[in-house]
């Protein structure tokens, strides 16, 4: 475990500006920085980073933290991975517990281990160098990336065994099964090996080519504690840079795809693990803002992915585009082909995704026909409908020229294209209620002020956030983002003072009223609350404070 006190010495070397800016593009904007959020699609920057509270906030969805939660949220990673990293960053010498055995490096060790058991096999198996080998790849890229041979079961086991690997910690990795005679088996046996690590080099499992005609040509480890395909990209974290730097990501299907590429200048490749495109995907590719590219195999069912992965990524306001390999060849086939310059010019002449997306839903249908031209209006309609405003404004026309039908007739969402989601919540605040709440959580010492005199009642709009102050829920997005605003004045005493003056005077005017013109209470005790509220309004006139009463609740 880490010490907490190697934390608060890496905290207090933390800049959010420096650590935030490392992976986004920060605009200055009046105390603080502001950007559009890396965590959801958005046209209007609401990703706001306070340099004086150290902390972020977007105010479209919600997110918001300081500098460590950030890069967990960003990279993907688990709070003491987050605090490794930044260390390394900031030079910073991490002390950990000698109390407990470090889980996470026990995990890392058997991973790693295996993996150079399995690269050493590569050596001895033949066949399986042979088979890399004719399809093109280079020795320089097996080192690269790590492949490897996974001899049969009973090798890996006894490797395991001799090591003093425990089963059960390896069944927890994903690296070895039980059988139905309830025996251990490995999970990868007399297969090609291909190393698969974390966004930031972590190495957390496998997939795997048989060499044996297996009918499962390839397999990927299982879901696991370290391992879920549906958050991880071959490659990732040999791309990242050039991402970055080509402001693009080729997204592929295979692993050899992507070896491949990289070997020929296409450093920016990457894979899904055997599975299509996720929600959960969208964060990784969406880091740095590149175009992604599609670049997808011309069958049916890598048709299908293409229009699947081409809907997510555009209804979540990224860019990019798709290439269709036809012919039976894949990206691997043309770079050993050394069809590299036709390459480069498929990922130029990209089909932008929405105008794939629209193509692929009225391929399915006979636009000659009346009837099957209006079933194709209502899927393309809905597929635009995901989209932002202005760009389901912009494709009408183009969905209108498809189908030869005047854009009028299609019909997207009424929305104002000018209004974010930040500035309609705002619509919905009460900025004095606010600033108090703002006030509080730096000079909490006042909460004392309302808690004595009016109580949470003060509150009409934001009474649940004050709730979550009261409960010293600090670290919610939604009190981080209060306290990061710039638009919120802070009050100090006598400012707070005369706020709950101002409430109380327009609660005991409008109670006076109400008490009036009530005919259900006796003459003796509607005397008792006018005298009673009048009261209170001249000690507030006079600038004293009075205690809340709902005289409408009396009995």
């Amino acid at each position: 475990m880490i010490e907490e006190e190697s934390i608060e010495t890496l905290k207090n070397r933390l800049d959010i500006v420096d650590v935030v800016g490392s992976y986004i593009e920060l605009k200055k904007s009046g105390a603080g920085f502001k950007a559009n959020c890396p965590f959801h699609g958005e046209n209007t920057p609401s990703f706001n980073v306070s340099p004086s509270k150290q902390i972020y906030k977007c105010f479209g969805c919600g997110v918001g933290g300081d500098a460590i939660k950030f890069v967990m949220e960003y990279e993907k990673l688990n709070y003491p991975e987050a605090i490794e990293k930044l260390a390394s960053q900031y030079s910073i010498h991490l002390k950990y517990s000698e109390k407990k055995e470090d889980l996470y490096d026990k995990e890392k060790k058997i991973v790693e281990n295996l993996n150079l058991f399995y690269r050493k096999n590569l050596d001895l198996k033949q066949s399986a160098k042979e088979y890399l080998l004719q399809r093109g790849v280079y020795e320089s890229s097996i080192e690269k990336f790590e492949i490897g041979y996974a001899p049969q079961s009973i090798h890996t086991l006894d490797y395991l065994r001799k090591n003093s690997v425990n089963y059960g910690d390896a069944k927890d990795l994903g690296l070895v099964a039980v059988g139905d005679n309830d025996k251990p088996y490995a999970r990868f046996s007399q297969r090609i090996t291909f190393a698969i690590f974390s966004p930031t080099g972590k190495i957390v499992g496998f997939g795997g080519r048989t060499i044996t005609d297996h009918p499962a040509k390839y397999i990927n480890s299982p879901q696991s504690k370290i391992f879920d395909k549906s958050k991880l990209l071959y490659g990732y974290h040999k791309a990242k840079t050039s991402i970055l730097q080509k402001g693009e990501v080729i997204v592929t299907e295979g692993y050899l795809d992507v070896i491949m590429l990289h070997q020929v200048g296409f450093t920016n490749a990457v894979a899904s693990l055997g599975t299509a495109l996720t929600e959960y995907h969208v964060p990784l590719l969406a880091r740095g803002n590149p175009k992604v590219i599609l670049a997808y195999d011309g069958d049916k069912p890598g048709l299908e992915a293409a229009f699947k992965a081409a809907s997510l990524l555009s209804s979540k306001g990224i860019n990019g585009g798709v290439v269709i390999f036809g012919g039976g060849l894949d990206p691997a086939d043309m770079v050993k082909n050394n069809q590299i310059e036709k390459l480069n010019k498929l990922f130029r002449d990209k089909k932008p995704l929405i105008e794939y997306a629209l193509e692929h839903i009225l391929s399915k249908f006979n636009i000659k026909d009346p009837i099957q031209k209006e079933e194709a209006l209502k899927q393309a309609t809905s597929y635009l409908q995901t989209l932002s405003p202005i760009l389901q404004d912009e494709y009408k026309g183009y969905l209108g020229a498809i189908l030869g039908i005047n854009e009028k007739f299609v019909r997207v969402q009424k929305k104002h294209p000018l209004i974010s989601d930040e500035v309609q919540n705002r619509q919905r605040e009460d900025i004095s209620e606010l600033s108090m709440i703002k006030s509080f959580i730096s000079k909490p010492h006042l909460i004392d002020m309302v808690m004595d005199t009016v109580g949470e009642d003060i509150f009409i709009t934001h009474q649940a956030e004050f709730r979550l102050l009261l409960q010293n829920k600090l670290d919610e997005p939604t009190i981080i983002g209060i306290n990061i605003r710039d638009d919120l004045m802070e009050l100090n005493e006598k400012e707070l003072k005369n706020q709950i003056r101002v409430f109380l005077i327009k609660h005991n005017k409008n109670s006076l009223l109400k008490i009036r013109q009530n005919r259900n209470i006796s003459f003796e005790k509607k005397s008792f609350y006018l005298r009673k509220i009048k009261e209170n309004l001249q000690k507030l006139d006079r600038g004293d404070l009075v205690i809340y009463e709902d005289f409408e609740r009396c009995p």
